[in-house]
């Protein structure tokens, strides 16, 4: 069974895939990235400049990674995901929080974040924009309950624009990572995904013109590794003209792993 199909069955085939791996969910992207996923969501923080009393919402937050470290920042912190098996593993990460500044973990729906507008200071998302059914309307809710203030940072699997790098990379996700999921979690499938969604995802480029259209401002677009991996910045704001503003080709900065 391939757990990436289009339209609106696809929310529910990737919540199988997350239930199936919640519990070695953290030991597989240690092993598939050799440790490396926490350097780069390390800088994620970083590039967030979330200070004490700011209001953050981690979407699609999994085992609560970004969430946890955003409430170590002093935030009042919030996490949100469609799975429940990788929030009950977020929620008892969480225990060992002392309050007040202990995170809160809700079940729901990144298409449809039950939140008002403008509520947040900082909004962070790793490797779950490639996995919404509908990458548009994602963006504009991202962008929706983030205040004009704010900042907004996105980690995602990239497509390295050099063919050479690009053709290994998608080999590794193609054909190691399978190996992976059927020796740590039983289940190859769950880990061909990547390569199956990353596939059809549009790729970095095409996300940060994309949330230039829908208005963000202020941004960078950071290859990670060649490109294997992305980070985007940005506030949400409309220059003088009217017009979204923000993305030049200077934006585009490499940054060795």
């Amino acid at each position: 069974m391939s757990y990436y199909v289009p339209g609106e069955e696809r929310a529910r085939r990737v919540a199988d895939l997350f239930a199936s791996i919640a519990k070695r969910y953290d030991l597989i992207n240690d092993v598939q990235s050799l440790g490396l996923h926490r350097w780069w969501k390390r800088k994620v923080i970083g590039l967030t400049a979330a200070q004490a009393g700011k209001r953050a919402l981690d979407v699609c937050c999994g085992t609560g990674d970004l969430t946890l470290a955003l409430a170590e920042r002093g935030c009042d912190a919030v996490g949100i995901d469609f799975s429940q098996p990788m929030l009950e593993v977020a929620r008892r990460r969480g225990e060992a929080v002392p309050r007040p500044h202990r995170p809160q973990f809700l079940h729901g729906d990144a298409l449809h974040l039950p939140f008002p507008d403008a509520e947040f200071d900082v909004i962070t998302i790793a490797y779950g924009l490639r996995n919404l059914a509908d990458v548009d309307r994602g963006l504009c809710e991202l962008l929706r309950v983030l205040r004009p203030t704010g900042r907004l940072v996105i980690l995602e699997f990239g497509k390295p624009s050099w063919p050479v790098l690009r053709w290994l990379w998608f080999g590794y996700l193609r054909l190691a990572l399978p190996v992976f999921g059927w020796l740590f979690v039983g289940n190859a499938r769950a880990y061909a995904y990547i390569w199956e969604s990353l596939i059809h995802y549009p790729g970095q480029v095409e996300i940060r013109r994309r949330l230039v259209e829908l208005g963000a401002t202020e941004g960078q677009l950071i290859n990670l590794m060649g490109g294997m991996m992305s980070l985007h910045v940005v506030q949400k704001g409309v220059a003088e003209s009217g017009s979204a503003a923000g993305f030049t080709p200077r934006h585009l900065i490499e940054t060795p792993a």
